[in-house]
């Protein structure tokens, strides 16, 4: 009589939990964790702490000192109807036109000079451009004050020369916005012209050769083959910029102090945060202007990107 096959019943293997899988991965790799640590520490509390802590406080009323008092979305739409708030963001915007759009004009000028081949000692011009976004802020700031000086200023001495009629350039809104547009392109001129000038070297010199050969000229290579293979880079460059200068602080503060100048003609969007805050003790109020500030540069990067970045080929 032939016997009944006996089947050994299959075994089932739970997957692991994702969880538990990734504490085994942790805990296996622990010497890197350990290693790489410090840096996540020191950003959850200096980086992410200060962000949420001021989201949080966004919502409440607080002198820095006494208890804090909740205050809803009071502080939001204050800020929305607040006429000093708007007079800050139209002065950061003013300047920022009257700063960036020259500013990359220049420094896209000077990178094709120093990449063109006949020009000698390139490291030093390098160097030489570069070297005033090193230069400490305060000292430009003192620099450009004496410049613009309104009565013993170094830039009416020369109007003065010429017979020129003098201006009270720290007097008058346009020129208060022409000094601090004046210090941004100081600065960063030469940074953005390094940036463009490696953007230009990464270009292979086979296209313009080809180019030639075709009979395409300079213009022609410029807006066919440099400016297409450039508009990342000029897009960082943008976006950069637009960044910096929704943030200038510095400028304004030490050459106008903290109301901005006449008619708080030179209030930029973090100074008035910073009076708001460290000088009225509105600290609630100035979180919410933070916050503003963050959405405004997230929208104007954006439409910027959207602008540069043209049309998407499909």
């Amino acid at each position: 009589m032939q016997q009944p096959v006996k089947h050994k019943p299959t075994q089932t293997y739970l997957p692991v939990p994702p969880k538990r899988k990734l504490a085994k991965e942790i805990w296996k790799n622990r010497a890197v964790y350990t290693a790489i640590s410090p840096f996540y520490l020191l950003f959850a509390v200096f980086g992410l702490f200060p962000i949420g802590f001021s989201l949080y406080l966004a919502f409440h009323k607080w002198d820095g000192i006494g208890e804090m008092t909740y205050n809803g979305f009071n502080n939001f739409s204050y800020m929305l109807t607040d006429p000093e708030f708007w007079q800050a963001v139209g002065n950061t915007f003013m300047i920022w036109i009257y700063s960036t759009i020259p500013m990359l004009f220049f420094a896209l000028i000077i990178a094709f000079l120093l990449h063109a081949p006949f020009v000698r000692f390139k490291t030093f011009f390098r160097i030489g451009f570069f070297l005033p976004n090193v230069t400490s802020i305060v000292a430009v700031s003192i620099i450009f004050a004496a410049l613009f000086a309104n009565n013993y200023g170094i830039l009416n001495y020369v109007m003065g020369v010429f017979n020129l009629p003098l201006v009270a350039w720290l007097n008058v809104p346009w020129g208060i916005k022409v000094a601090l547009s004046s210090m941004v392109i100081w600065r960063w001129t030469g940074y953005n012209a390094v940036i463009y000038l490696a953007g230009l070297q990464s270009i292979p010199t086979t296209l313009y050769e080809a180019a030639k050969i075709d009979g395409a000229t300079g213009i022609q290579s410029f807006f066919r083959i440099t400016i297409p293979l450039l508009r990342p880079v000029i897009l960082f460059t943008v976006i950069t910029s637009t960044i910096g200068g929704m943030q200038l602080f510095t400028e304004p503060q030490i050459l106008l102090g903290n109301n901005g100048g006449t008619g708080g003609a030179g209030m930029t969007i973090v100074l008035y945060l910073y009076r708001e805050s460290f000088i009225n003790n509105y600290f609630g109020y100035g979180a919410t202007v933070g916050w503003g500030m963050f959405l405004i540069i997230a929208l104007f990067s954006f439409i910027n990107w959207k602008i540069v970045q043209g049309p998407s080929s499909k």
